[in-house]
């Protein structure tokens, strides 16, 4: 087995393994594979004289001709030095091509695999965990201590420094995707050049989807029974362009997310502990409301309610006229709710 345990994922790809020249990337974190292949690949093609770099095979095309993964890696490089080929996996299936280059894996090429989200025991994670030639390294969202260090070593590079609340402000809308939170925070950087400080005025100017934003605010709002807060951001999202379905939808998702920390509660959890069990994780702006939701909830009330909200979620989607009417009505019918619980 040489899965690549998590702790040891950062020290396997500072160096080049010629024992295991085909290393697999998968994982949920889309961007994570990207950004840990292209610097896995630039490492290999570091000393190459090959004036065409990387060779780049698309996993949609060799699915027919499995055959072909072999010769690219297996071809000598046009003026010398290591082969290097980058394949990314697309939706069909690659194994037999993949099988076919373990059963003689090249001596003198790096062959780096990019995949999603693959299942243990099966296809072709279980086919690069169990070769002795090849390296599988999972790629998940980042952990805090995983986004602290990027925040550090991003802000380090661009010689300014974060306030504290900034920073905890900053990691609460980062975290789903890598390449998306390094955008996130050179966009932050670039808005802040010039400044002695990033504060959390800059955070909340600057970074995240606000739409996002507009419908966590809508959902803790209803859900802690506070209708006027609730009404504002409601409105303000309508009038930015916001369909009232899309509400509607997210506060399922809230009513569904909610369900499952009140059942542990139920179950004997206290709040807090089930609030920091929550994945993803609650950003700390939105803890004080869930808290207080989860206090007034119980879960057999939560599911009724998501009962009669998917009735208006279907209503709106039936009647687009009507959508706003409906899922404002709903909104004040969960708020009042919420304050009888």
């Amino acid at each position: 087995m040489v899965a690549v345990r998590p702790a040891e994922v950062e020290a396997t790809l500072t160096r080049i393994d010629p024992l295991r020249p085909i290393l697999l990337l998968f994982g949920p974190d889309s961007g994570l594979v990207r950004e840990r292949a292209r610097a896995y690949l630039a490492r290999a093609a570091a000393n190459s004289t090959d004036p065409f770099g990387i060779t780049r095979l698309d996993g949609d095309e060799i699915s027919g001709d499995p055959g072909r993964l072999v010769d690219e890696a297996g071809t000598v490089a046009l003026f010398g030095g290591r082969r290097v080929v980058s394949l990314r996996v697309g939706s069909r299936n690659v194994v037999p091509a993949v099988e076919a280059l373990l059963a003689v894996p090249p001596s003198d090429a790096i062959v780096v695999i990019e995949a999603g989200d693959l299942k243990r025991g099966t296809g072709l994670r279980a086919l690069c965990e169990a070769s002795p030639h090849a390296l599988a390294i999972a790629c998940y969202a980042d952990t805090d201590r995983d986004l602290s260090r990027l925040i550090d070593t991003m802000t380090a590079e661009a010689g300014i420094a974060i306030d504290r609340d900034a920073r905890a402000e900053l990691m609460g809308l980062l975290g789903s995707d890598r390449l998306a939170s390094r955008g996130e925070i050179g966009k932050l950087l670039l808005y802040a050049a010039g400044e002695p400080r990033i504060t959390a005025e800059h955070v909340r100017a600057i970074v995240g989807d606000a739409s996002s934003l507009a419908l966590d605010e809508i959902v803790d709002s209803a859900f802690a029974g506070m209708s006027a807060e609730m009404s504002s951001a409601f409105v303000k999202a309508t009038q930015e362009g916001m369909r009232a379905d899309i509400v509607l939808g997210a506060v399922c998702r809230g009513a569904q997310s909610l369900h499952q920390l009140r059942l542990a509660v139920e179950g004997g959890a206290s709040v807090e502990r089930a609030m920091d069990g929550a994945r993803p994780a609650l950003h700390f702006r939105r803890k004080p409301l869930i808290e207080k939701a989860l206090r007034s909830w119980s879960a057999a009330r939560l599911q009724a309610a998501l009962l009669t909200l998917d009735d208006a979620l279907l209503a709106a989607r039936r009647s687009a006229a009507l959508g706003p009417a409906l899922a404002e009505r709903a909104l004040f019918q969960l708020a009042a709710a919420a304050r009888r619980g």
